[in-house]
């Protein structure tokens, strides 16, 4: 199993912006040095201008305005809520920084989205979920120890530290809540694949985006950046995600 989902996600690697240029740049470098010239011309040529592409912002913008455009933010609900499902993201285990640190931009976000949903609905249950992803401390783990600190009590935290991905998040939470209305947390741009997912397993999440990254695009003629490029790898990601789902459906 662990094998499968490394296998899975060196592929996603290569088909992503960053590995797809790498990947280009490489096959560039390696037909000069065999000598044929217009092959390597060719792919060197592709690898810099996806680099431009998916650096250049008004593109990237647009990439990822598509995806955290289809779901609104979490205003309220009149439905009877008992649980709110946070979503796992990355994190680090070096416990000389503060734990404010150890948590990933994105993961943090959207504990502290959960944790205000939660204030609105205090009866409801934070679900954390992800494992540790090479490190020695599991994402849902790191994250509950968030939430906690920030004053909700641990009475009201279900932890489960061992899904590897969305999906197995989505068939943990199953088994608690079953066709339950319930609040899901994710990022903006993830929220279009996670809540599909749930959905295909009979679930029935009440999206609440955050994370967003989009902007409105002021100008055409903008420099090229790493921002831009980071908001490109994490749409083509989702897109990937989503295409994937198709396939194997």
């Amino acid at each position: 199993m662990e094998f499968l989902f490394f296998i899975k996600k060196l592929i996603a690697f290569f088909v992503e912006p960053f590995g797809l240029v790498l990947l280009l740049l490489s096959l560039g470098l390696y037909f000069l040095t065999r000598c044929s010239y217009k092959k390597a011309k060719l792919f060197t040529t592709l690898s810099f201008l996806l680099l431009f592409l998916f650096s250049y912002p008004p593109f990237s913008n647009m990439l990822v305005t598509n995806l955290e455009n289809r779901y609104p933010k979490f205003e309220s609900t009149d439905l009877n809520v008992s649980y709110i499902h946070v979503l796992g993201n990355g994190n680090n285990d070096d416990y000389t920084q503060p734990l404010s640190s150890m948590v990933s931009g994105v993961g943090l976000k959207r504990v502290v989205e959960g944790v205000i949903i939660q204030k609105r609905y205090p009866d409801a249950k934070l679900i954390f979920t992800g494992y540790e992803g090479g490190t020695t401390l599991a994402s849902a783990v790191a994250n509950a120890n968030i939430a906690t600190a920030i004053g909700v009590k641990k009475e009201m935290l279900i932890i489960n530290p061992e899904p590897h991905d969305t999906k197995e998040e989505a068939l943990f939470t199953k088994t608690l809540v079953k066709e339950e209305p319930f609040i899901l947390v994710t990022s903006a741009a993830h929220m279009p694949r996670a809540m599909k997912l749930f959905q295909e397993l009979g679930m029935n999440p009440i999206p609440a985006p955050t994370d967003y990254n989009k902007r409105k695009t002021r100008s055409l003629f903008e420099a090229p950046n790493i921002y831009a490029f980071e908001n490109s790898q994490s749409a083509v990601h989702e897109y990937i995600g989503m295409l994937w789902a198709k396939l194997v459906h």
